[in-house]
């Protein structure tokens, strides 16, 4: 299963935009441009959580923009603006994404500054 949607403008909810979001198991892929074409990938096992806002037009024309916080290094943050059905994909994302970290064995740590504690104690 997966979804694919186009950016769309926040009025009438029109894709006349040139970017698409491809969302499947393993990836979220996003392509930009007409006449150069960017592809920007990550993979679902780095996207850690995913926030959904709806601005008041954006709820008017039935859209929303989800932004998904990643490890990934190219991009923190991840963000697929004004596409509908946007509930549905966020839910989607969610359990992909934990599914696909339970299928690698890939676990997420959080850093503590550890490295301060070891400072206090060598004194």
């Amino acid at each position: 299963m997966g979804f694919t949607e186009k950016k769309r403008t926040k009025f009438l909810a029109l894709p006349i935009c040139f970017t698409t979001y491809f969302i499947v198991e393993e990836s979220v892929r996003i392509r930009r441009g007409f006449l150069n074409i960017v592809e920007d990938d990550a993979y679902m096992y780095k996207i850690q959580d995913v926030r959904l806002t709806k601005s008041l037009m954006e709820r008017i024309f039935g859209l929303g923009t989800l932004t998904c916080y990643t490890g990934d290094t190219t991009h923190p943050e991840l963000k697929l603006i004004h596409i509908k059905h946007a509930s549905e994909i966020k839910d989607f994302l969610m359990d992909a994404s934990e599914e696909a970290r339970r299928r690698r064995r890939t676990m997420h740590t959080m850093d503590i500054d550890a490295d301060d504690d070891l400072d206090d104690d060598a004194e």
